[in-house]
């Protein structure tokens, strides 16, 4: 057998349609696989993050081990650590799938060169995306898109499906293998319970995709909004860490017996994350900069009370507070309250946008670099195809529009279970007997609201329009 050659794993932790994988299969040599804990270079994951991280580094030692592999694990700077390796195991090559935070792109490139001057073949590949964020560009502009709906037209125009490559049955392994450190352990965090009924790694992935297509996305256009409702793929923390390419995703939906509107909305879906990480690539400091540069003026208020009442799910909206303990306690939120959610505490509170992409961050097993920020800017108004700042959504009214019943809602705000209708929403407007029956003491056991909606509403249009 030929020299070895090294499988660098990165945001990619799958065997299945991995380009970086089949590359190194194809070269016919000892593959010696790896992951590099590498802390000093691009944004480092949440608590929650990193949980899934862990999880899903053990589900891919497991499917290595089974292919007759084993997954290396180091910590330190990947600079140091590869070029290292390779000239210890013999390498002819190492191989890795791009990411495309800027630090890390640079520091890529830096580890190429140097592979390649010790005479070491070095290659990158699209494992993350369906199309590279230099491809799609602007006919009039030849630039990068600024806005959603044309980009994902001239991405649809190019084709969405391509080849698939699948896991193969055995890897070659060397000889010998190097020293691993010992995988990190992958306890949940003590405040988050098995609500999320999370499945971190590519088995995860694959059953969460066939749930989606067989049961779960039939009138998903209208019903993905509900957050009672199992109408989302919840797939977003297996593309986070790869551990499903969304070419498989495309394929696996294009070949579904489901309604066209229902595939088309959800597959405009992972459009909008090309978007944003097309966004990120060419804004590298998307999660600390306005995008419009006019918001970098914006009068913020930032009180730290008000945050941390937010953070914790007592801002007395039930809507906002559910979605802030659903993500507490499970790692997650559901799309249409995470907007609701974070409107409340950008719009509401004034408090800037970029506190709240921070607690996300913290937060969300599925909390991505191009995701948060650009779903974060969009919300603000200070991003690319971004909501008009006077687009404020009533929390209010958005309860009983999105969660009639209150079914989502008393799951997570519990307290209100004797409501109902648009009381549960506006608790406050609960007569005497109705509070004193289900034993709600506002003030108590369920807050007053931190804010008046119709003041908070003025304030931030008089905020907004002084831009």
């Amino acid at each position: 057998m030929s020299q070895h050659i090294i499988v660098w794993f990165r945001q990619d932790l799958r065997l299945d349609d991995n380009p970086a994988l089949e590359s190194a299969v194809n070269s016919a040599s000892a593959i010696i696989p790896i992951y590099i804990d590498d802390e000093t270079c691009g944004r480092q994951p949440g608590t929650m993050g990193r949980w899934w991280r862990d999880a899903s580094l053990r589900k891919l030692n497991a499917a290595l081990k089974a292919r007759g592999s084993r997954l290396i694990y180091r910590t330190g700077k990947a600079a140091q650590i590869l070029p290292a390796l390779a000239q210890e195991v013999g390498a002819k090559a190492v191989v890795w799938n791009r990411q495309y935070e800027a630090d890390i792109v640079a520091r890529d490139t830096d580890i190429k060169k140097s592979l390649k001057d010790s005479g070491i073949d070095a290659e990158s590949s699209n494992g993350a995306l369906l199309f590279e964020p230099w491809e799609v560009t602007s006919k009039s502009t030849g630039g990068p898109f600024k806005v959603f709906t044309p980009f994902w037209r001239a991405c649809r125009a190019l084709g969405l499906k391509r080849a698939l490559w699948d896991a193969p049955a055995k890897l070659p392994a060397p000889d010998s293998w190097p020293d691993s450190a010992p995988l990190p352990a992958t306890d949940a965090p003590s405040h988050m319970d098995r609500l999320g009924g999370w499945q971190p790694g590519e088995d995860g992935a694959r059953a969460a995709l066939s749930l989606f297509l067989t049961q779960n996305i039939r009138g998903y256009a209208e019903r993905r909004n509900l957050p009672a409702e199992p109408a989302t793929s919840r797939l977003s923390p297996h593309l986070r860490w790869g551990e499903i390419s969304p070419a498989r995703i495309v394929s696996e939906t294009k070949n579904a017996d489901i309604a066209a509107d229902d595939g088309d909305k959800f597959l405009a879906e992972l459009g909008w994350r090309e978007f944003s990480y097309q966004l990120l690539y060419h804004n590298p400091a998307l999660s600390e900069t306005c995008l419009q540069e006019k918001f970098e003026a914006f009068p913020w208020r930032n009180d730290p009370h008000e945050l941390e009442a937010w953070k914790r799910g007592e801002t007395g909206y039930p809507i906002v507070d559910a979605g802030m303990r659903e993500l507490r306690r499970t790692g997650y939120m559901h799309n249409r309250v995470r907007m609701i959610a974070a409107s409340f505490l950008i719009k509401h509170l004034l408090v800037d946008w970029r506190e709240g992409e921070k607690w996300f961050w913290e937060c969300l097993v599925d909390a991505d670099p191009a995701n948060n920020s650009a779903s974060w800017q969009w919300v603000a108004g200070c991003g690319a195809d971004a909501a008009p700042y006077f687009r404020i959504f009533n929390p209010i009214l958005q309860g009983p529009k999105f969660d009639a019943d209150g079914v989502y809602t008393k799951t997570y705000v519990p307290e209100l279970n004797a409501l109902s209708g648009k009381t549960l929403y506006a608790p406050w407007t609960a007569k005497s007997d109705m509070l004193d029956g289900g034993q709600i003491a506002l003030g108590e056991t369920y807050p007053y609201p931190i804010v008046n909606h119709e003041a908070a509403r003025a304030r931030a249009l008089e905020s907004f329009k002084s831009l």
